[in-house]
């Protein structure tokens, strides 16, 4: 049998020059903690080990700060926060909310639902997003939310009755941007992308047939129809 060295197709190689053990006494209520360092030999097995030392315990803590602060890149605006961004958290893997108002928008269809591809007219919408999922709400009204503002189902296929969505025919594994600016861009670019093809449960999502409302909107110019929308019982507070 002939063998192949694919050592040169690798690529960067990593090895282990440390580790890091954790003790804790068995004190349920109180526990105390003790950290051990290990020196790795070339093979990767530990030859010496001394307690953790401030130094070290500062370097790790700066390089974990450094990676968070990397992950959450997209919560930084490139200059002013634009204005139509309403929240920001870093909590968890961080999430943004924003609106966008009525407009036009290309959208997609799945060929079964028999509805054009078209440029064709949206409601204001509310966004919420993490770097792996989003949620989309309709708004009542075209003008900028406030907290106690009740929202209504997104008028869409591909979205759950919680706002969550599926993205379809897009495969997304994680958003990842340098800038908040860039975040928003790319989620609602991979929104509008995407083929909706199927209505998830069966909630009220609007006030007549979803599918009947984007065959009739395709075939006109006429704005979206707000007093369509139904209301799904939450306010913008209850989402952040």
């Amino acid at each position: 049998m002939k063998y192949t060295d694919l050592t040169p197709e690798v690529g960067e190689v990593y090895r282990p020059t440390s580790a890091l053990v954790f003790y804790e006494d068995s004190n349920r209520y109180n526990p105390q903690s003790y950290v051990e360092y290990l020196h790795l030999d070339s093979n990767g097995n530990p030859t010496s080990a001394q307690p953790l030392t401030l130094d070290q315990a500062q370097a790790l803590a700066k390089t974990l700060t450094c990676q968070k602060e990397q992950a959450q890149a997209f919560l930084v605006p490139k200059g002013i926060i634009p204005r139509r961004v309403l929240h920001l958290s870093h909590k968890g893997e961080g999430q943004a909310v924003w609106y966008s108002k009525a407009q036009k928008k290309q959208l997609f269809f799945a060929s079964s639902l028999a509805i054009e591809n078209k440029e064709v007219s949206l409601p204001p919408l509310l966004w919420k997003a993490t770097p792996k999922s989003l949620w989309i709400y309709a708004l009542p009204k075209n003008q900028k939310p406030h907290l106690n503002t009740p929202l209504c189902y997104a008028p869409f296929f591909n979205v759950y009755e919680n706002g969550n969505v599926c993205m379809g025919s897009v495969q997304v594994n994680e958003c990842k941007a340098s800038c908040l600016e860039d975040f928003i861009i790319q989620w609602e670019d991979y929104f509008f992308n995407s083929y909706f093809s199927h209505q998830l449960g069966s909630y009220p999502i609007t006030k007549i047939p979803l599918i009947t409302l984007w065959q009739e909107l395709t075939q006109s110019n006429k704005p979206f129809p707000c007093e369509l929308l139904n209301p799904n019982h939450l306010t913008l507070q209850q989402i952040l």
